[in-house]
């Protein structure tokens, strides 16, 4: 696989998020220390400038309550103008915390979607016990076609090759794993992954797993997707509100316990937290195009900001271009 050497330049909207502008800049200046490379912010001068960063003004803001065709009426919003930079290959990546329906709307037509793609969709890598498994669409299409699935896994593919997988498995979320589960358009689709995937695809699945990590990449709605990601998120704040708790209820042999296991419970935690995966990417599109979540803080964006860093370095966009042409245009259909 190619890898990308050279020094990056990621482009951030400032004004994009629940708790922007703030935590936004504090994000990126966490991850300016860390990335090799440039990071641009993208806003209102008089809030972008003597950050010890460079910038682009853009006035104008898409808020989070706005309807997605406000991106392509505000042309000097922080959104638009990042979009319009990656479009021009003045910048690798763009990222914000921004709202999805605009995002995605400007992500597609801003920026372009792949020959042969007609649903571009929000791909992440969910933390598993066998490392990660790629969650695809994760919210972006709340409803969709058995065909616009078939595309979300040659997309899921691609992207699960570029974290490692050598032959990525596919699975189809659905309320159970028999075949003859589900709607009608699930089963459609179950038959369409089948016979375009082969061996490839592993059936249906459960919520469950994904965090088992049973296949590598999971298909689905972006409304059933999104559903998943967010109870998961809330599993992992239980999870490490319910040991934090038994821990302090515990005494003193408890928290001398803990003291000694403090390695392993940071890294347990560190896996778990959402914000140690940051962003989603909107895989389809012909650029880099990061989506963190609305209620972002400045480590969720600091990561944000690493998971478009990663994607340049893989060449993610062209690995997704060559993986799909590959897939569509080989002998047997598989």
């Amino acid at each position: 696989m190619r890898y990308r050497s050279d020094r990056v330049k990621i482009a951030i909207d400032v004004m994009g998020g629940d708790r922007a502008p703030d935590e936004i800049l504090k994000g990126a200046l966490l991850a300016s220390k860390e990335v090799e490379g440039e990071i641009v912010l993208i806003g209102p001068e008089e809030i972008v400038r003597n950050k010890g960063l460079p910038f682009v003004s853009a006035f104008e803001i898409v808020k989070m309550d706005d309807p997605p065709l406000e991106v392509l009426r505000k042309k000097n919003s922080s959104m638009h103008v990042g979009l319009k930079l990656l479009s021009e290959g003045k910048v690798d990546a763009f990222v914000s915390a921004g709202a999805t329906g605009p995002l995605f709307l400007g992500a597609t037509s801003i920026v372009g979607k792949l020959e042969g793609i007609e649903r571009p969709a929000l791909g992440v890598a969910v933390p598993s016990l066998k490392g990660a498994t790629v969650l695809i669409d994760a919210g972006a299409n709340a409803k969709v076609r058995p065909e616009h699935l078939v595309d979300f896994a040659f997309m899921g593919i691609a992207y699960s090759k570029v974290l490692g997988a050598e032959n990525p498995r596919v699975g189809l979320l659905n309320m159970g794993s028999e075949e003859n589960k589900g709607p009608d358009d699930i089963k459609r689709a179950y038959q369409l992954l089948k016979e375009f995937l082969g061996d490839t695809f592993f059936g249906n699945v459960e919520g469950h797993d994904i965090n088992l990590g049973t296949v590598d990449v999971v298909v689905a709605d972006g409304f059933s997707g999104n559903v998943a990601l967010k109870t998961m998120e809330g599993t992992a704040k239980l999870v490490t509100s319910v040991l934090k708790e038994s821990i302090k209820d515990g005494g003193f042999l408890s928290l001398l316990g803990a003291l000694l296991m403090k390695r392993s419970f940071d890294k347990m935690k560190e896996k778990l937290d959402p914000r140690s995966y940051g962003g989603t990417f909107i895989l389809g599109v012909k650029g880099i195009v990061v989506k963190a979540h609305g209620s972002s803080d400045a480590k969720a964006i600091k990561h944000a900001i690493k998971v478009a860093e990663k994607g340049i370095r893989m060449n993610i966009v062209q690995e997704i271009e060559r993986g799909i042409s590959h897939v569509r245009n080989s002998g047997d259909g598989r």
